[in-house]
């Protein structure tokens, strides 16, 4: 198979250069000053094992990719990016494309089900930091990430079976999923920590604002009738797999990164906006969410600097 992985960040910087280094065809989309890094030196990979250079072609636009009947994309752009992605790639990419999401939050898959047959979810559990141009960390070693796949709206086929196979030789762990989206939304449950972690001062009142985030989410996803995993089978999944490096130290998440690289936007409403989304839908109340994704918004809005805030008079409040 031939990859497109659609937004070489964190996330799909690691996953194209994994996949380059075990010797599979890859082009990457990137923009702005992290595709000119791109252009100019290569994408370097910093991975447990040394830094990586991953010499493949690289370009801003589905319009220049070489596009076959094996070629299949991984999306890993963040949601609310999809929809400018999805677009290009409905221009210029074949109608029978596979279109593989390896995002975070639960709103891509149907997105790109409007526009493509071929849709695939990934369950991403791939720590990584994308902070300067051109240069993306990979936080675990020896095994980066956990990337298990299944079909949209569910079920398994030839391609999970390739793709999971192509991603086990690159050293990623990865299995097939009938039931892909309730792991996915056990992540989602992780994930509205990210606001937390991304907006507030660290200390035990953020703390107790993601745990009620997260206990709030779980009961919108259940009066909506939406599965997902329970935690304990999402640590069994996990095990020791996923090692992190005693080499670096521990910045933030996703959320925590574009208000660190002051990118003016955050994937927020899609983490706890999707859970604020599901309690208007069900009349459920979510002012836990509604509060992480107002404070997330205004210091993105602001290019303010993270974990700025203190959560103890959120708290109060709530």
């Amino acid at each position: 198979m031939k990859y497109v992985v659609y937004g070489a960040g964190a996330v799909g910087g690691v996953i194209g250069g994994r996949l380059h280094l075990a010797g599979l065809p890859v082009t990457l989309v990137a923009r702005g000053a992290h595709l000119a890094a791109i252009r100019s030196r290569g994408l370097v990979l910093d991975a447990g094992d040394g830094r990586h250079t991953i010499d493949a072609p690289a370009t801003d636009t589905a319009a220049d990719v070489e596009w076959s009947d094996d070629t299949v994309v991984i999306l890993a752009v963040k949601s609310h990016q999809a929809a400018v992605a999805l677009a290009d790639l409905r221009e210029h990419a074949p109608a029978g494309t596979a279109i593989v999401c390896a995002t975070n939050g639960v709103a891509t898959e149907i997105a790109a089900l409007r526009l493509f047959a071929r849709t695939y979810a990934v369950c991403v559990m791939l720590p990584s930091t994308h902070l300067e141009p051109g240069v993306v960390i990979a936080g675990c070693h020896p095994t980066p990430a956990i990337l298990d796949i299944g079909r949209i709206p569910g079920g398994t086929d030839a391609t999970t079976a390739a793709v999971a196979a192509d991603l086990a030789v690159a050293g990623i762990a990865s299995v097939e999923r009938d039931d892909i989206m309730a792991w996915k939304r056990r992540k989602l449950l992780m994930n509205l920590g990210n606001g937390v972690d991304a907006s507030f001062a660290r200390g035990e009142a953020a703390d107790a604002l993601a745990e009620r985030a997260q206990a709030e989410g779980e009961q919108a996803l259940t009066i909506a009738g939406l599965s997902y995993v329970s935690a304990e089978d999402d640590r069994a999944r996990r095990g020791d797999i996923l090692q992190r490096r005693p080499d670096l130290e521990r910045g933030g998440g996703s959320t925590w990164q574009s208000l660190a690289r002051g990118t003016g936007d955050s994937e927020i409403d899609y983490l706890a906006g999707e859970i604020v989304l599901l309690g208007r839908l069900h009349g459920v109340p979510t002012p836990v969410n509604e509060a992480v994704v107002a404070a997330t918004r205004s210091l993105a809005y602001a290019g303010a600097a993270p974990r700025s805030l203190d959560a103890a008079p959120v708290l109060a409040s709530l």
